[in-house]
């Protein structure tokens, strides 16, 4: 964990070095496990998590928003929460948000992921929130195969959907990119998804391919797969551009036939 918060630390310089208004890193920034025992043997409250206490330094220290994924102790004890969390200017953390949709999956010549068993999953899904970017709603990783919680947030006003993960090779190669544009075009808005990289342990390797997309669907950043250093990518977040498209490709729903989010 000491490592990925300096790993985080040279991404909030280069952040800041390259003028962003806030920073998005991936899903579980803090640690990932090759074990449901080695993840609830990790895990620390927000309180008493070095890395969490570090990155809240860094975001006041740089003024600088931050928005990252980290495991929270479980109201079950041999469980953990996966959550995101917002970091404000002045390094407190206003809100969070725990994962709905747990990755459980046996790949056949492939890894096996239960994500159940050692994750309890989130009941509720996070209003969007004002930030200097605009209205931000937060997902996690598998909750990108779930087209229901996107358009509920697009309900709700979203300007920004992200999607911190870490996404599987197989996986990643398959779907990643076509599903983070699918979002995006469904529920016209930018979305942000900061993705792991690399090898984690024997068990996990990270597809990476941090994105932005924008209303249209199209990409506009992709750091791709290489993880010899942190890296980061930028993006205008444009609102004219969110109500162009919105006012030239209207999204009427038809819900006197089916419900309404």
């Amino acid at each position: 964990m000491a490592h990925n918060l300096g790993q985080c630390r040279i991404l909030v310089q280069k952040a800041v070095k390259a003028g962003a208004k806030a920073l998005f890193l991936p899903e579980a920034s803090d640690y990932i496990a090759s074990s449901a025992q080695e993840s609830v043997a990790l895990v620390k409250s927000v309180d008493d998590s070095e890395f969490v206490q570090g990155i809240c330094e860094e975001a006041r220290r740089s003024s600088l928003p931050i928005h990252v994924g980290v495991h929270e102790p479980g109201d079950n004890l041999n469980k953990v929460k996966n959550t995101v969390l917002w970091i404000d200017e002045r390094g407190s953390i206003t809100q969070r948000y725990q994962k709905l949709h747990l990755f459980d999956v046996d790949i056949k010549g492939g890894p096996v992921l239960k994500e159940s068993d050692s994750v309890e999953k989130g009941d509720r899904i996070l209003a969007p929130f004002q930030t200097p970017l605009g209205r931000v709603a937060s997902t996690i990783c598998f909750d990108l195969r779930f087209p229901e919680i996107s358009l509920a947030l697009s309900h709700q006003g979203c300007d920004i959907l992200t999607f911190p993960s870490a996404f599987t090779v197989p996986t990643g190669k398959a779907h990643w990119e076509v599903l983070l544009r699918a979002r995006a075009i469904e529920t016209q808005s930018y979305v942000i998804a900061a993705a792991q990289v690399g090898r984690h342990n024997e068990k996990r390797v990270s597809y990476g391919h941090s994105m932005i997309i924008d209303p249209w669907g199209v990409v506009l950043a992709d750091l791709g797969a290489k993880d010899d250093e942190p890296e980061v990518a930028t993006a205008v977040i444009d609102h004219d551009l969110i109500a162009k498209v919105r006012r030239e490709m209207p999204l009427t729903r038809r819900t006197d036939v089916y419900p309404e989010f």
